[in-house]
């Protein structure tokens, strides 16, 4: 008796940064597109909490409490007075600490699937106040598909998308930690006046038409610069992407993975060719969006229902 969930990745094609908070967080204006690089996560029924995790970079995944799965399974066993005694299993196939929102996704997955297998029937609303205490990046893995995120990223409004958008994602020979970066915005901007987060408009119609040029002009990530002053070769591979075709390139979040998109399917397989040939990544894989959120593809207890609206 198992449950496995799938969740995606994601790009933010824009990520707007306000300034500090006093809580320490940013505001954002964070519009996140799910793409189709998934993690997988199964859940069965065990003696004690217990995390594993299989695939590329594995041995960098923690297998205690401070992974956003355990800790999704103990907050919702802790909502319906059960014991979280489960077996996790992350078969990891979206970058480890590469700004693609990993870990986020992993917490989802392990909270849908959880869910599920308990037969706890939590309706969606509460999922997502779940989501939205574990990271300001949860959530989303939970919805999928595209959404703009304000506040620190975790109130999300349901985006329109009109089409696919092609994806070329080139992995570093490294990480970067989201929190660092965040750091490195602010030292950035000391003394600098930082405008109020807000979406643009032209990137909402270039998604809502699935008008790849107009999205190609419109993507902005305010923690670009950030991630190069950390991470400066990635300003290579951004140059190697763009030399191989891509209408744009971007970091995607807080780095290092970087992000390029293509015209259409075939132009992403030769961006990433090149990519793969210029020496200045570890990897390049192709992905296409928008791509559905966490999703059951092997319930295994008879009355789970998963989330319900």
């Amino acid at each position: 008796m198992s449950v496995t969930v799938r969740v995606p990745a994601k790009v933010n094609v824009q990520l707007a940064v306000g300034g500090a908070r006093p809580d320490g967080f940013h505001d954002l204006a964070n519009v996140f597109l799910a793409v189709g690089l998934y993690d997988e996560i199964t859940v069965t029924p065990a003696d004690a909490l217990r995390v594993t995790c299989s695939g590329p970079d594995a041995a960098q995944v923690p297998l205690d409490v401070t992974n956003l799965a355990a800790r999704a399974a103990l907050a919702l066993a802790g909502r319906h007075g059960l014991e979280p005694a489960v077996h996790i299993h992350i078969a990891k196939d979206i970058p480890v600490a590469g700004g693609m929102a990993g870990g986020s996704a992993d917490g989802a997955g392990a909270l849908v699937a959880c869910d599920a297998l308990w037969g706890t029937r939590t309706s969606r609303e509460e999922l997502l106040e779940i989501c939205a205490e574990l990271g300001s990046d949860v959530p989303f893995s939970l919805v999928g598909g595209a959404a703009l995120g304000t506040g620190r990223g975790e109130k999300l409004t349901v985006l329109e998308v009109g089409g696919t958008f092609h994806w070329v994602f080139a992995m570093a020979d490294g990480g970067l930690s989201t929190p660092a970066v965040f750091r490195e915005f602010d030292r950035l901007g000391e003394g600098a006046r930082i405008p109020e987060p807000v979406a643009s408009r032209d990137l909402l119609e270039a998604l809502a038409k699935g008008d790849t040029g107009a999205l190609a002009a419109a993507v902005s990530n305010d923690l670009e610069p950030a991630a190069l002053s950390l991470f400066p070769e990635l300003a290579q591979t951004l140059a190697a992407g763009r030399a191989a075709g891509a209408l744009t390139a971007l970091v995607s979040g807080s780095g290092p993975t970087t992000a390029f998109l293509a015209r259409d399917a075939s132009g992403a397989e030769r961006i990433a060719e090149a990519l793969r040939a210029s020496g200045t990544c570890k990897s390049a894989r192709v992905a296409p969006s928008p791509a559905p959120g966490a999703t059951v593809v092997h319930p295994g207890h008879r009355d789970a229902a998963g989330a319900r609206d």
